[in-house]
């Protein structure tokens, strides 16, 4: 069954089984999955084509912020800590190790370097057409979640600051910006971006491949380039 949603005079027609049949298709990729990580992400980016791929882009990143939002609060629990989905790093910088990232232990099978990585593609490529499909403040929300995740977690979660990490933190900031630059009353930047932003601290990036560090980064200065333009 079809049905229609547009703002103003633009009508979108999706088809829910169609994205059902797209959301079928991404379960190839994956670790199981033939392929490098971030070439998997590629391919899966480009089944997400037009605007069922870009809903279902929304719901690949729902997916994924639920879960890890679950497992992060069920680790904050065993330490008598609550977890506030606005804000890992505030939590996070207070129990150190004693919790694990999240972002590798999602049930649904997601993974953060191809699911979300694709996801993360498409919406940033799609803005125009991500306002009109889905509601943009909840998929930015879910966007600077695992933002969050994934910068505080190189800090206090013992994660490798690697390529394929480094790759979605530098698409995920360019894919908030696209989407808010497409939105009319974008809302103001959460709490763990600001903090970011204030720092000019850089990381070096590991290619495991070659088992050498390729280059540096600068999370905040990129932030502050892009998000505050």
């Amino acid at each position: 069954m079809r049905w229609l949603r547009g703002l103003g005079k633009k009508r979108v027609e999706l088809d829910p089984a169609r994205q059902q049949e797209l959301l079928r298709e991404l379960r190839q990729f994956g670790p199981h999955g033939f392929g490098k990580l971030a070439d998997q992400a590629v391919r899966a980016a480009a089944v997400m084509e037009g605007p069922d791929g870009v809903t279902v882009a929304a719901i690949v990143l729902r997916e994924f912020a639920d879960a890890a939002f679950a497992n992060f609060a069920q680790q904050s629990a065993a330490l008598g800590m609550t977890a506030d989905r606005r804000n890992y790093r505030e939590l996070w910088e207070s129990a150190g190790k004693r919790i694990r990232s999240p972002l590798f232990a999602t049930p649904s099978g997601i993974h953060p370097y191809v699911h979300v990585a694709a996801a993360v593609n498409v919406v940033g490529a799609q803005a125009a057409v991500a306002v009109q499909v889905v509601d943009p403040l909840p998929m930015l929300s879910h966007m600077f979640e695992v933002l969050d995740l994934t910068l505080a977690g190189w800090e206090y979660g013992r994660v490798l600051v690697d390529v394929n990490g480094a790759t979605l933190a530098v698409n995920l900031i360019t894919a908030a910006t696209a989407l808010r630059g497409e939105m009319s009353d974008p809302p103001p930047l959460p709490q763990p971006a600001r903090t970011q932003m204030r720092s000019n601290k850089s990381v070096n990036v590991l290619d495991p491949a070659v088992s050498r560090i390729v280059g540096q980064w600068n999370p905040g200065k990129q932030m502050r380039e892009c998000l505050l333009a």
